[in-house]
């Protein structure tokens, strides 16, 4: 993992909204990965950087040696790979990239982990540990000759110690029709620390803090990975997308990210010691890029538990039935939602309305300027006025409701929509963003409460099962108030959509 200043905050140890739901089970039953051979990836690459300097770093004859292994290993399993090659600080770095036949190649699925090490040590849990149960998982593919419904493909970058430029090589290579096939990639990066957390990174942005949600799509890899380590009774917590690894230049892209961490330098608090066990007060990893890095720096259990969580999500999601759209709106054209629909709303300001928003900020970015998707949204008064509190809502309650949708019977329904709620400092939980589901009866599905914290505006995804409406005629009802006294608030609403 790349060295950057800060370490593990607050935002990691919190835990991942109930409002996520995972993706359908998949039609093949995941695996369970060998720990015996990922170790087995382990000691080869140990010993090829014990004969090669002690290092596998970048340019130096331990990566190359590395790579060709990992090539080895593919080629004689039935994948087409490609040691893809870029040039940074004067030496020459690779890139291995391996696709499995088959599947469908306008949706993939990639699977990644850096390679390199640094040159002070041997970097087998960095990152080593994430490399190999990719290659395991990779090797498992071929194993049960797997037929996904997605196009699947494996990475391992070069160079990330300095940087992440092999994977950026690789992104910003990629002709832009190609990069918008690519529908999700995870990233795993020291899954084997001896002092281990259980860190999923935070696609939806629940934490409420730091670098804010991946794009779209994130929030449903969360979800999948959250579903393994709960399905074994591990809790997990959130860690942001710092940029510290290679998921950096494909969130930059636009592709939704995820993956797991079991932690580097930053220290397990006491509280993280009470769910997880181990040293509160030690690093969870000490060896963090040091010469004792090697396969002695290795939790066994942790290392298992998150390779069976990469070929969980693999499985998962390469092999789930494609979801039908049942209804979608964008708000790029009226489709005939209702302002204040039962007569009831109290705000004087900052109504719900469709439109292109204009950007707010007040000890940060209030209102988004900028959408999920096309020019407009929904949004609590979408223009900005001469002080960030001229169109925020004001002094109650205000509401806005979609046209009737029919729902088909049978099947599992999913309700998902992108949203962001941003108040400062003097707002309480009597603020807040609402979605509600009215039928037959109402159902709220989403609530994000104010607090006496400044919060920005960030877009974020949510995901409801919406099932026990099947064969009914709904609305969706969207809520936002302003009961604390003088707080500011904003909120937005974008792609809304129901699958099945």
């Amino acid at each position: 993992m790349m060295r950057r200043l800060w370490s593990i905050g607050t935002a990691a140890i919190l835990a991942i909204p109930l409002a996520l739901t995972a993706p359908a089970v998949s039609a093949a039953a995941p695996p369970d990965i060998s720990l015996t051979n990922v170790k087995a990836h382990l000691t080869q690459l140990q010993s090829i950087a014990t004969a090669n300097g002690g290092n596998r770093a970048h340019g130096r004859p331990g990566y190359l040696a590395s790579a060709n292994y990992v090539k080895n290993l593919l080629d004689g399993a039935g994948f087409t790979t490609t040691l893809q090659s870029f040039s940074y600080n004067g030496a020459t770095g690779y890139n291995v990239i391996a696709d499995w036949p088959g599947g469908d190649p306008d949706d993939i699925l990639m699977v990644g982990a850096h390679l390199d090490s640094v040159t002070a040590g041997p970097g087998i849990n960095d990152n080593g540990s994430g490399s190999a149960a990719v290659l395991e998982t990779a090797l498992e593919v071929s194993r049960q000759s797997l037929a996904p419904s997605k196009h699947l493909r494996f990475a391992w970058w070069g160079a990330e110690e300095l940087g992440l430029r092999g994977s950026q090589y690789y992104v910003n290579n990629l002709p832009s029709t190609e990069r918008s096939k690519i529908k999700g990639y995870l990233n795993f990066d020291m899954v084997g620390s001896p002092n281990p957390g259980y860190f999923i990174y935070d696609g939806d942005n629940s934490d409420g803090v730091g670098s804010g949600p991946g794009p779209a799509g994130s929030a449903q890899l969360e979800a999948t990975l959250a579903a393994y380590f709960s399905s074994i009774g591990v809790p997990t917590r959130g860690t942001d997308f710092d940029g510290r690894s290679d998921y950096g230049p494909f969130i930059s892209a636009g592709i939704p990210a995820g993956g797991t961490f079991t932690g580097a330098e930053g220290i397990k608090s006491s509280a993280q010691a009470s769910l997880w066990g181990g040293t509160a007060g030690a690093a969870f990893d000490s060896c963090y890029h040091r010469s004792c890095d090697t396969t002695s720096n290795i939790n066994d259990t942790a290392l298992n538990r998150n390779a069976d969580a990469i070929a969980y999500a693999v499985w998962t999601i390469a092999t789930a039935t494609p979801p039908v759209t049942v209804y979608s709106d964008t708000f790029e054209t009226a489709t005939g939602w209702t302002v204040n629909p039962a007569g009831t709303d109290t705000a004087t300001l900052g109504q719900w309305e469709r439109g292109d928003p204009e950007a707010t900020t007040s000890s940060g970015a209030k209102q988004l300027g900028t959408t999920v998707s096309g020019t407009n949204d929904l949004v609590t008064g979408r223009l900005a006025g001469a002080a960030a509190g001229d169109h925020d809502v004001d002094g109650g309650t205000t509401t806005v409701q979609s046209p009737p949708i029919t729902l088909p019977s049978g099947g599992p329904l999913k309700l998902g929509f992108s949203w962001y709620l941003a108040h400062g400092s003097n707002s309480s939980s009597a603020d807040y963003l609402r979605v509600k589901v009215v039928g037959s009866t109402t159902t709220q599905v989403f609530q994000q409460l104010g607090a006496a914290a400044n919060r920005n505006g960030a877009w974020a995804a949510a995901e409801a099962d919406v099932s026990s409406y099947a064969g009914q005629t709904v609305r969706i009802l969207v809520e936002a108030a302003d009961a604390s006294t003088a707080s500011l608030v904003e909120a937005g609403i974008d792609d809304v959509k129901i699958t099945r």
